[in-house]
């Protein structure tokens, strides 16, 4: 979520768990519980999203609200940023390494506690752009944008669970 934009579908950041604590804490590290969404469609090709803060194409992701299961998490961040409805996900990876340490544009310091999840189902119709994103498409695999590094690390992740079944754990 952008800081400052809100509509009806996305939850405005002064209103966002995170939005909240950050006025109670300020810049200090923070333990950020969020989720992240590996969708592929039929033809193999993976969904990215451009973040209208920074440009970056991305997989959607987003922050646990209080209240919130994890899976509820993932629909609505998926909702917010692609229009899309998930049915069904499945969990792969949980990253918790102190190198997923960052600080962001604000100053603001996280610690990242990241679900991420490969989204083996969903419906509606593809929003190329919501509050958060600017673009979103889908992009064979040979022929991805750049991607941060977290991302790239993520799409081997993904490989690798394929292969061994087990969900990773960094």
């Amino acid at each position: 979520m952008s800081p400052g934009r809100g509509s009806q579908l996305s939850i405005r950041w002064e209103d966002s768990y995170l939005g909240q604590l950050r006025q109670q804490v300020g810049s200090r590290m923070l333990i950020a519980p969020a989720v992240r969404a590996v969708i592929e469609n039929r033809e193999g090709e993976l969904l990215l999203v451009k973040r209208r803060d920074n440009g970056e194409w991305v997989m959607p992701a987003g922050g646990l609200e209080l209240h919130e299961s994890i899976m509820d998490c993932l629909k609505r961040e998926v909702k917010e940023e692609t229009g899309l409805n998930v049915l069904t996900a499945q969990l792969f990876a949980l990253y918790t390494e102190p190198r997923f340490e960052y600080t962001n544009g604000y100053g603001d310091a996280n610690k990242l506690f990241s679900c991420v999840f490969l989204v083996t189902e969903w419906d509606g119709a593809l929003l190329r752009e919501t509050d958060e994103t600017t673009d979103a498409a889908f992009f064979p695999p040979d022929r991805l944008p750049e991607l941060p590094a977290l991302y790239r690390e993520t799409l081997a992740d993904r490989n690798r669970f394929r292969l061994e079944g087990d969900v990773i754990v960094k």
